[in-house]
């Protein structure tokens, strides 16, 4: 399973509107077949700067990822971890990267907070 972080959605978004394949198109292409998914915090990142409308329209063929007690506990422990090594991530990225762990989903990012994350299956989108 990929898990899409909200800045590969966005670029995605721009890419979709431009009719053009770029990196996340053609990464996606070169993935044909795998699960496609996003956290449910995604959700709410993506509806804070567009209207609902087109926030379903861009994740109508995702699987989202509801928030559940054992992710609520991942993410609980990893900010802790990353608190310790002095390396916090934003609330919503530490949710974020919870629910990739949980899932032991890879998740497909565009900046760099997530390279922190020990044990994260990760592939950056540069």
């Amino acid at each position: 399973m990929l898990l899409l972080d909200t800045s590969v959605l966005i670029d995605l978004e721009h890419e979709l509107f431009e009719q053009r394949v770029g990196r996340i198109r053609a990464l996606l292409g070169r993935r044909r077949g795998e699960d496609l998914a996003c956290a449910t915090v995604t959700v709410g990142e993506l509806a804070s700067g567009a209207n609902e409308h087109s926030t379903r329209f861009l994740l109508r063929r995702l699987r989202k990822i509801p928030l559940t007690e054992a992710i609520a506990y991942r993410a609980g422990v990893l900010d802790r971890e990353m608190s310790r090594l002095g390396k916090r991530l934003g609330e919503n990225d530490n949710w974020i990267a919870a629910t990739a762990l949980h899932l032991s989903a890879m998740l497909v990012f565009a900046d760099e907070a997530f390279e922190r994350v020990p044990r994260l299956k990760r592939y950056r989108i540069t």
